[in-house]
């Protein structure tokens, strides 16, 4: 048994929003595989629910005409690793889609929920980092546009102000087109399990040079982040130049911590040996010469 007073189950966007902003103590639920886990460990105990569950506008993906891809925050990790649209133009996101829990978790777990969490264990968000995605916030204000770089504030805190949904992940086509990606996850255990260490890497490739690099890290600060420096040191090399260099530099750049999972030395050495693999991967997806 949960330990709930109410739950309401919103017909409508702007029907969530009511409910939100009538009560402001309620929790939004949406896949509920977090959701659920806390108030099962009483940290949530007696809560009121805001279910946007059944809201078929917050789910899916499409492409505008502009050629910018559209992802519905309801849209579940299962769903968006077999999506045509994510398969053809953003596979780094479906592998790190592929890397949460086990087939039940992907099957109920969304890609909204993982951002709004704030944790930056979240396996997509590392991903989205690096694709610059732009989240769209819907309130009782209207909506506003956000970089997702700019929505994480600090560990289990995001952006959203009071009686604000996330209703819309939007990555622009000069975001994702001619790149190659790749996410890798790194933990204790191979399947159910949290990552110790997130790397997804984009680059652009032109024979055997690395024309533009991202890189992007889950769990190697207190919120994901990129490695701007190392970025802006790499791009526009050779592609063996960078493989040789990219492990030092995102060393000297991030800041993972110690904890029972890893020490931050293990990590430190992961993050670079992972980073010159997922670079190594992507330059070859995008067509570089190795």
């Amino acid at each position: 048994m949960f330990d709930l007073e109410a739950i309401y189950r919103a017909a409508s966007v702007q029907d969530a929003i009511a409910a939100l902003v009538a009560d402001p103590e309620a929790v939004v639920i949406a896949g509920g595989t977090d959701v659920l886990i806390r108030i099962r460990e009483g940290k949530l105990a007696g809560c009121r629910l805001v279910s946007i569950h059944d809201l078929p506008e917050l789910a899916g993906c499409r492409l505008d005409a502009a050629g910018a891809l559209h992802i519905g925050p309801l849209t579940c990790f299962r769903d968006i690793v077999d999506h045509p649209l994510v398969q053809r133009h953003i596979p780094i996101l479906a592998q790190a889609a592929a890397a949460v829990g086990g087939p039940q978790i992907r099957a109920m777990g969304t890609v909204g929920g993982n951002l709004c969490n704030g944790a930056t264990s979240a396996d997509t968000a590392s991903s989205l980092f690096a694709l610059n995605a732009v989240l769209t916030l819907t309130g009782p204000q209207g909506s506003r546009q956000l970089p997702v770089a700019e929505f994480y504030l600090g560990p289990g805190q995001v952006a959203l102000q009071p009686g604000e949904l996330l209703t819309d992940i939007c990555i622009a086509q000069a975001d994702y087109q001619g790149f190659g990606g790749c996410y890798l996850k790194y933990a204790m255990r191979n399947a159910m399990d949290i990552a110790t260490l997130g790397t997804a890497v984009l680059a652009r490739a032109h024979g055997a040079a690395l024309m533009e690099l991202r890189v992007a890290f889950g769990v190697a600060g207190p919120v994901p982040m990129r490695c701007p420096q190392c970025e802006a040191a790499l791009s526009g090399t050779l592609f063996r130049d960078a493989e040789r260099l990219i492990a030092g530099l995102v060393r000297e750049e991030i800041h993972p911590r110690s904890s029972w999972r890893a020490s931050r030395e293990f990590r430190l050495q992961v993050a670079g040996e992972n980073a010159a693999r997922a670079l190594r991967q992507a330059f070859i997806q995008a067509g570089g010469e190795v």
